[in-house]
């Protein structure tokens, strides 16, 4: 499943899609090994993934094999089948896969859910641990929240914290004392994880993978559909995208301040709130098929900076849009400013959409 995610990253150039904004890096390719120093933020995907230099910043990381043996200034965000973090991270780490192994120091908290997860590096702050087998042989500095199948406490495991731990059965793990002593230590049952922490399940590792790759997947035939019933259309709205970003951006927000204002301004009628319900969904809508346009054209951009050709196919758009999709999904992944990116391509790829169906005189801006 993870090798269909980062097939369509891969296909962005045979040698792997290269970009860079400033001091950040972008790559993807099939096989990638990242060794560049001096940069802030990472973000890769592939099907191995290997990054051995030192990075300032954040690392975001998706594929199947990943290794990530550099130092990390700030955080480590990683999804894969199989994902081994062996250098420092002097901020969080959020880690999930099917097999999770961590060896370098986490200066901060831990977040990490596998089937198979092993733990060595000390961690600085907390931890949340899910997965079917457990192995914890490293000092943790704050609470650690654990759930598991099967627990293993290596003879370096120390947790300062409290020790919390959710059992199908409780008391069924055994704490040796050099762990953390009875008193800091608190058990409860498997179902009350979700509600107390809202935080990673014991969820398959396909599952999750597999919603992200739906996600992309749907994007990228959404976008081979337009492109097989209005190519010039989707064209067009790429051009404009990409030639004035700013004031394709406004003209999105806009149209879905007006769609959401109609619905709320409807419903003051008394008898129109039963069509406010409408009104919403379309502003959804709208927000998908914009999302898929801006998605399409953020490819266009990454694929272009590779050194691609624009593209001329309907083959070639969905791969354009699948890639975007990847990208955009990837970058979602940073906390806060992420979703803050996600939204701008919403709503630019809206901007485009509504100046494209919308007559000159009502947008303020001609038609390309």
């Amino acid at each position: 499943m993870t090798t269909v995610l980062l097939t369509t990253a891969a296909l962005a150039d045979e040698e792997g899609g290269r970009y860079a904004i400033g001091s950040d890096a972008f790559r993807a390719a099939q096989t990638l090994t990242f060794s560049e120093e001096g940069r802030a933020d990472l973000f890769l995907g592939g099907e191995r993934v290997s990054a051995t230099a030192d990075i300032a910043g954040t690392a975001h990381v998706a594929g199947r094999w990943l290794t990530l043996s550099g130092d990390i200034g700030g955080n480590a965000y990683a999804m894969g089948q199989q994902v081994a973090v062996t250098g420092a991270v002097a901020g969080n780490a959020t880690l999930f896969g099917q097999e999770i192994t961590l060896r370098g120091p986490v200066a901060g908290n831990l977040r990490a859910s596998g089937s198979e997860v092993e733990i060595v590096g000390d961690i600085g702050g907390y931890a949340m641990l899910a997965g079917e087998r457990v192995e914890l042989d490293s000092a943790i500095g704050g609470d650690l929240a654990l759930t598991a199948r099967q627990v293993t406490f290596g003879p370096n495991a120390r947790v300062a914290g409290m020790l919390t731990l959710y059992e199908a059965h409780p008391g069924s793990v055994t704490v040796p004392a050099s762990v953390a002593p009875a008193d800091r230590i608190e058990r409860r049952q498997s179902e009350d994880w979700g509600g107390d922490w809202h935080g990673p399940q014991m969820m398959s590792w396909r599952g999750v993978l597999g919603g992200f790759v739906f996600g992309v997947l749907v994007v990228a035939a959404v976008a081979a559909l337009i492109a097989a019933l209005v190519p010039e259309a989707l064209a067009a709205m790429r051009r404009r995208i990409l030639d004035r970003p700013g004031r394709t951006l406004g003209a999105g927000f806009v149209a879905l301040s007006a769609i959401s204002g109609a619905g709320l301004v409807v419903a003051l009628t008394g008898i129109g709130i039963l069509l406010t319900p409408a009104f919403f969904l379309l502003a959804v809508l709208a927000g998908f098929f914009g999302y898929v346009v801006g998605a399409y054209a953020f490819g266009v951009a990454l694929l272009s900076a590779a050194g691609r050709a624009l593209p001329d196919g309907i083959a070639d758009r969905a791969l354009a849009a699948g890639v975007g999709a990847l990208a955009a999904g990837v970058i979602g992944l940073v906390p806060f400013l992420g979703w803050l990116f996600v939204l701008l391509v919403l709503l630019t790829g809206l901007g485009a959409l509504a100046i494209r169906l919308l007559p000159d005189h009502v947008m303020g801006a001609p038609r390309y």
